[in-house]
């Protein structure tokens, strides 16, 4: 049962103790407000302002748990602290580990201060979970995407247009990593895990994939350097650091190219296609 009360005492106090560049907002000359602002949060919920609004005036019908989970990660919640609001909007809380999408603070702090360079956080099964406006420039938005074909190497061997933004010449080798990198999460997840379940999908839907599979590599690791074919500017080699999360199973990629380099005048101008996107949106 929900406990509104709670619930709205709990969602101010939180609110209340952000600060826009906690969010990767901007903070205005003219602020009176101590944390972020009724509707500041609601841009961050993806939700209207009225309704978040009832939720801290203990009004309005119960939030549903994705609705609960769109507020934990606006408000950058931590896990234990997600939890509690699920409990407090009358639902049980979402599993924890592997599976979990619940991007955590410290991640997200990071990741809002990197507006003008391509970055994404994804999980272990490669399902983008956040994209900066110039990683969509780059390689398109990909968190749309429901179902298996959320994750990235399911896309690989199921839709042929997945392999257009990656010069040909890799092709081989990325089937090859997709492949040996759903082995070891598999195997390390056990039989009934999602990773297996995507496993088994795609030995029924790809003859490559089967191919691959039967020869059992593992540990097949990516290339720092990552190549692609863009079909605005063209040719681009990327670097890619990857900052890993000690407690969920997410990585927070970051590509980046070597000053001085044509990649590098490239990405600049995605970064700036990217912006002009996002403030026309």
């Amino acid at each position: 049962m929900i406990d509104r009360t709670q619930l709205a005492e709990f969602l101010r106090r939180r609110r209340e103790a952000l600060q826009p560049e906690d969010v990767g907002m901007p903070r205005g000359q003219r602020r009176r407000t101590s944390g972020l602002r009724r509707e500041e949060v609601a841009v961050l919920c993806h939700m209207s302002t009225d309704y978040y609004s009832r939720l801290e005036q203990e009004r309005g019908p119960q939030p549903s748990e994705q609705m609960v989970a769109s507020i934990a990660q606006g408000l950058h919640l931590t896990v234990a602290e997600r939890d509690h609001l699920f409990r407090l909007a009358g639902h049980r809380p979402p599993a924890r580990g592997a599976s979990s999408e619940h991007v955590s603070p410290g991640m997200l702090r990071i990741f809002d201060r990197l507006t003008d360079t391509p970055a994404e956080i994804v999980t272990e099964l490669g399902e983008t979970l956040r994209q900066t406006p110039p990683k969509v420039a780059l390689t398109g938005d990909w968190t749309v995407f429901t179902g298996p074909e959320r994750s990235n190497g399911y896309r690989w061997f199921t839709d042929p247009t997945s392999r257009d933004i990656y010069v040909p010449e890799d092709h081989p080798f990325l089937s090859r990593m997709y492949a040996a990198g759903l082995r070891g999460i598999a195997g390390m997840r056990g039989p009934g895990s999602r990773a297996a379940e995507l496993a088994g999908l795609l030995l029924e839907r790809s003859t490559e994939f089967a191919t691959l599979w039967a020869d059992h590599e593992i540990g097949v690791e990516p290339d720092e350097v990552k190549r692609y074919q863009h079909p605005e500017v063209g040719r681009l080699d990327l670097n890619c650091q990857v900052l890993m999360d000690p407690h969920q199973s997410h990585r927070l990629l970051v590509y980046t190219a070597d000053p001085g380099t044509e990649s590098y005048e490239k990405l600049q101008m995605l970064t700036v296609v990217g912006t002009q996107r996002m403030s026309s949106s």
